[in-house]
């Protein structure tokens, strides 16, 4: 997906002064489409950008062109709610990944946030976070992003029977090592580059 294009249609929409929601009612869409647009997981059809270029007073072709841009920048999030496991896992996904952009969340609803607001390509999540489960933030980040991949990160064996039922597609046992990150990259679903 286009991340450029989904920041072409934010810098007109609120250069324009319009809300998600307002633009969303002129397009006759939901605000979480128009979301989904803007954080780059999801693109509109060729008649829809016609119409979006139409209610942002832009020219059709900025639009199509910035669709057409592919992102070559992979972003990578993690989320553990152990701050020096955060750390480590931040600079062991920056050497294995060393194209990605890597952020690390200790707070399952801020990495949410960033999920909303950003192209997220792949996600590892550590399982037990205390009040919340990582099975659950791992069905919420589906919910925003269906391609996100997402591998999940635990100490204990014993939770692998249970993250293959969430649509995960990877587990890896803790520590993390780049050896096993850049052999879970090379088998994701949705590729990275």
């Amino acid at each position: 997906m286009s991340i450029q294009f989904g920041k072409t249609i934010r810098k007109h929409r609120t250069e324009k002064g319009l809300s998600q929601q307002e633009l969303a009612d002129k397009l006759f869409v939901t605000r979480s489409t128009v979301a989904r647009w803007e954080n780059g997981s999801r693109m509109p059809d060729a008649m829809m950008i016609g119409k979006i270029a139409e209610c942002l007073l832009v020219d059709v072709n900025n639009l199509i062109t910035a669709a057409a841009e592919i992102d070559k920048t992979p972003i990578v999030i993690i989320i553990d709610d152990e701050k020096i496991i955060l750390n480590g896992g931040v600079s062991v996904l920056k050497q294995a990944i060393p194209n990605a952009e890597v952020s690390g969340f200790t707070n399952p609803s801020e990495a949410l946030v960033y999920a909303k607001n950003d192209r997220v390509d792949l996600a590892f999540l550590d399982i037990n976070m205390g009040r919340i489960s990582g099975f659950d933030v791992c069905r919420e980040l589906l919910e925003i992003n269906p391609r996100m991949n997402i591998v999940f990160l635990t100490a204990y064996r014993e939770y692998s029977f249970d993250a293959w039922n969430t649509g995960a597609c990877g587990f890896l046992l803790k520590p993390l090592t780049a050896d096993s990150v850049r052999e879970t990259v090379s088998r994701l679903p949705n590729p990275i580059k």
